[in-house]
């Protein structure tokens, strides 16, 4: 099905909610949409940016551009309420983009911001997370290998529930064969029909606590990117399944197998996954270093640091974090583990007070003073110039939140560690 086209005359922008490694993104609202004061989020990238990079890089064809296509042809597939759908593309002779639903809850970064401590009880943590395992069989089941999950890419819509966004480091591999799980299918594949149901059921009914609604913190913060398992574990999906060669993803939250550059499949995400649970536990992730060298190093060779008393929590943080991804819990022993006991896996997307839930959200008087109006393009050319600037004078960009060389093996930096012992310093193994 083709997206709808969106130009600037349709379109009313309200502010600026922020800028990542690849795009800036606006709060819009769509004149022209049948549903009256729609707001979406309109993610923008400057052509010239990509041009350039393409040029940089030698090549006739752009990564860029193949990326940006990739991410609006998933968008427009998704059929599932803790995923955004593509409300339209857009594409001047500046600048490229399109728009997705918009989510005032912010990000789940924010929102452990805003707890005690920065950091989540457990019954909280277990509802998110069993949205997110959700979230990942949904797309692991359309053969979709998420790779760049963080808290900074989980929105909160304005329901409380979660929405995954940002699939510009994903790709393609065979579908997964899904096996018989406490979830049955229907919940991982809703019909529309299913996303307009009422949700009746109330956070007290999945777990027992939730969190008091706060003045939220302004938060920009962007994501910078061993336990032997049982006996009983099973095999994971990982040593039979087509592998991906790419280096990519967010440093903390990358795991095992894409530092050493040996392939790698789904495992991927269920790794990122127990890194943002132990994230949401202790307030901090498990193997953030110095530099980009040590937090790699540590990765590959130290357990994490599970302190406290031996509990369900911390049991499955471990089983996600095993370094061998053919031995790393899979989503059917994820969806019956200890700590999900007693989870109606059918119906945790209609659960109706989730854990909190944002103020509503109509765009107010953003971006109307007076007669001035916001210049997109303009605003994303001055953005993307002074990051240029500032790579140049950083040197090839060595502090980029995310790792993206397309196809590039990563044994080669791996091997240098051997014999490196100055972990304090950042050392160029990877050219961004």
């Amino acid at each position: 099905m083709q997206s709808p086209t969106l130009d600037f005359n349709r379109l009313e922008v309200l502010s600026l909610l922020g800028r990542g490694a690849k795009g800036v993104v606006f709060l819009v609202r769509d004149t022209n949409n049948d549903q009256d004061d729609k707001l979406l989020a309109l993610k923008v990238i400057l052509r010239e940016a990509i041009e350039k990079k393409k040029k940089k890089n030698n090549k006739t064809t752009s990564d860029e551009y193949k990326r940006v296509s990739f991410e609006q042809e998933v968008l427009s597939r998704f059929d599932h309420p803790l995923f955004p759908s593509l409300h339209g593309v857009l594409s001047t002779d500046k600048v490229i983009g399109y728009a997705i639903d918009y989510c005032p809850g912010k990000n789940l970064h924010s929102l452990r911001n805003m707890q005690s401590e920065s950091m989540f009880s457990d019954e909280i943590i277990r509802f998110y997370a069993a949205e997110l395992v959700l979230a990942l069989d949904y797309l692991h089941n359309q053969g979709i290998v998420y790779r760049d999950l963080k808290p900074e890419n989980v929105m909160i819509q304005e329901n409380g529930h979660l929405m995954l966004v940002d699939f510009d480091l994903s790709t393609n591999l065979a579908p997964r064969t899904p096996q018989p799980s406490p979830s049955p299918s229907s919940s991982s594949n809703p019909s529309p029909a299913r996303r307009k149901k009422k949700r009746f059921l109330r956070f007290g009914s999945f777990c027992n606590s939730g969190i008091s609604p706060e003045e939220e913190e302004e938060s920009n913060s962007m994501g910078s990117s061993i336990s032997t398992a049982s006996s009983a574990l099973a095999v994971s999906d990982s040593s039979r399944a087509e592998k991906s060669n790419s280096f990519v993803g967010t440093e903390e939250y990358v795991a095992p197998e894409v530092v050493n550059g040996g392939g790698h499949d789904f495992a991927v995400d269920w790794w990122s996954l127990g890194v943002v649970l132990y994230e949401m536990l202790y307030g901090t992730t498990p193997f953030k270093g110095l530099n980009r060298t040590e937090t790699f190093f540590r990765i590959l060779t130290r357990p994490p640091n599970l302190v406290g008393e031996t509990t369900a929590l911390r049991d499955l943080i471990r089983r996600l974090l095993e370094k061998d991804p053919s031995r790393r819990i899979s989503v059917e022993e994820i969806k019956g583990h200890d700590f999900f006991r007693g989870v109606d896996w059918d119906n945790v997307v209609l659960v109706s007070r989730p854990p909190y839930i944002p103020a509503p959200d109509d765009g107010g008087d953003k971006g109307r003073d007076g007669n001035t109006i916001i210049d997109v393009e303009n605003i994303v050319q001055e953005i993307f110039a002074a990051r240029e600037e500032r790579e140049k004078q950083s040197g090839n960009d060595k502090n980029s939140a995310n790792l993206n060389v397309k196809g590039e093996k990563s044994g080669g930096w791996v091997r240098e560690l051997k014999t490196n012992s100055h972990l304090e310093s950042d050392n160029n193994f990877l050219v961004f």
